[in-house]
């Protein structure tokens, strides 16, 4: 059978509901699968191919979700984050070659003028206020026209760039099969079937929301229910509105979550949740403990990358181990060697293969050559990440290789300070992060959020620290804020950390 996300979605009952959203009717699997035929023949009266390429600036809500899964069957999506600036817009759907751009109805902000000065083709969204994820496709005619041409497994579906904090941003195409096996990963590891509900708060224009939310949901005949994007204040009502059985988030969306559940105590004792799933980055030990205190239910912490199609790793539902970000969920993951082409046993860079992996970065062949490497016919990736297995077959995580701080030669995980530091019962916040320094090369910096009322200094915690870690670990640098900065999909960024805090 062929592996695409069309063949995956024609073998579920018409009358299911499969995507939802506040006050207004279900979209069943029979209404996709209605709008999918005229999304595409909207496209192709329009000119664009299976393999052009369309950027999508949509606000977060039911039409991304399906404008993202219908015009994936058809041509290649690349969602861009609304809130890019013209400059950034007119990088991104130049790089990617962009033949056409999505947005809403009203919408005459920086994607269009962006997408006007490289004459590329607007494309108007507009959205039913009654059937949720329902819409049409506004084009102005030009008389191009193609011929229907059938999407096969080995077509690019998604297009997504890396986040670039460190080189310019790699433009990573996931293919139809890439899309289709790590749906099936994460629905399989996390047992999800039709009677499964998710309410997505992540944004649908980064792959934890697209792939582990609506792709995995739908790949099983489930039913998504989309949020306008996470807002702590709304989460509970739209709990209790949703009735979801699972959400995915990131640990600080999670966070946020808990400080606003002791007030919202009956909405959670009223939407029971078979289980809560973490991914993007690391999630503290003791916020999981506390989400499964708060929502009695399991955490399952994954680990994902937009090179794998998001999941990697994934904790069992029947035995999660905090700290861990589980087994292999899908692809092989083994341990290699940080320089040479080997696998080895202990420490070392996580590295996998499988059906979810992508065919490669485009048009970079040097980061190709780094990234990939082959053992006997096996084509591995390396994740750029530490980490090692314990006896029971569970990764452990230390850190991003380029964030492992180098003080003077002492290799120090950033992870392991931050779980430290969050053993101190006035910090809520914590990212540790290097500090350049000019005879060590780095220094031990940490950002932390404290709890309301707190009036430690920077001194009381420093030795709070010293007294649970070896002295070179210390953070010789704590800077109290009131927010620490985050990136666009909510994750806490390590590197430019401290320029971003003014250090340098």
């Amino acid at each position: 059978m062929s592996q695409t996300i069309s063949s995956v979605l024609s073998t579920h009952l018409s009358d299911t509901k499969a995507i939802g959203a506040s006050n207004r009717e279900w979209l069943t699997y029979g209404g996709l699968r209605e709008l999918t035929k005229s999304v595409q023949t909207t496209l192709r009266e329009n000119g664009i191919a299976k393999k052009d390429r369309i950027a999508i600036v949509l606000s977060n809500g039911p039409a991304m979700a399906s404008a993202f899964v219908t015009i994936a069957q058809s041509a290649i999506t690349a969602p861009l984050n609304p809130s890019y600036r013209e400059d950034e817009f007119a990088f991104y759907m130049d790089d990617l070659k962009a033949k056409a751009i999505v947005v809403s109805k009203d919408y005459d902000g920086a994607a269009v003028s962006a997408a006007e000065r490289l004459k590329i083709k607007i494309i108007r969204l507009v959205e039913s206020e009654k059937i949720a994820g329902l819409f049409s496709l506004d084009v102005e005619k030009d008389g191009d026209i193609v011929e229907e041409e059938a999407v096969n497994e080995n077509d690019i579906a998604l297009i997504l760039h890396t986040s670039g904090t460190t080189s310019k941003p790699k433009i990573v195409p996931l293919l139809q099969s890439n899309i289709v096996a790590s749906a099936s990963n994460i629905a399989q590891s996390l047992s999800l079937s039709s009677s499964d509900r998710c309410m997505n708060v992540m944004p649908l224009f980064h792959i934890h929301g697209l792939i582990a939310a609506v792709s995995a949901s739908l790949s099983v005949g489930a039913s998504i229910w989309c949020s306008p994007g996470f807002n702590a204040l709304s989460f509970f009502s739209n709990l209790d509105e949703a009735k979801p059985t699972w959400y995915t988030a990131v640990p600080t969306m999670h966070q946020a979550i808990l400080a606003r559940s002791g007030r919202n105590a009956e909405t959670i004792r009223n939407n029971q949740l078979r289980f809560l799933r973490s991914s993007s980055a690391s999630l503290p030990t003791q916020v999981m403990g506390e989400l499964e205190n708060c929502f009695g239910a399991p955490v399952i912490e994954a680990y994902g990358m937009t090179e794998a199609t998001h999941q990697m790793c994934c904790n069992r539902l029947d035995k999660q181990k905090p700290g861990s970000v589980g087994i292999p969920a899908g692809p092989l993951v083994k341990i290699a060697h940080e320089v040479d082409d080997c696998l080895i046993q202990g420490t070392g860079e996580v590295v996998i293969s499988g059906d979810n992996v992508t065919p490669g970065y485009e048009n970079n062949l040097e980061a190709n050559e780094k990234s990939f490497f082959r053992i006997n016919g096996e084509r591995w990736f390396r994740t750029g990440d530490q980490g090692a297995f314990d006896k029971d077959g569970f990764l452990y995580l230390t850190g991003r290789l380029k964030e492992i701080i180098n003080r003077g030669g002492e290799k120090i995980s950033p992870l392991e300070v931050d779980s430290i530091l969050l053993d101190h019962p006035e910090i809520n916040q914590v990212v540790t992060f290097a500090l350049p320094h000019p005879k060590l090369g780095e220094e031990v910096a940490a950002a932390v959020v404290l709890s309301l009322g707190s009036k430690s200094a920077e001194k009381d915690l420093k030795g709070f620290a010293r007294e649970r870690m070896a002295e070179f670990k210390v953070p010789r640098k704590i800077v109290i804020l009131d927010e620490i900065p985050k990136g666009a999909t909510g994750k806490m960024q390590r590197i430019g950390m401290a320029e971003k805090l003014g250090l340098l």
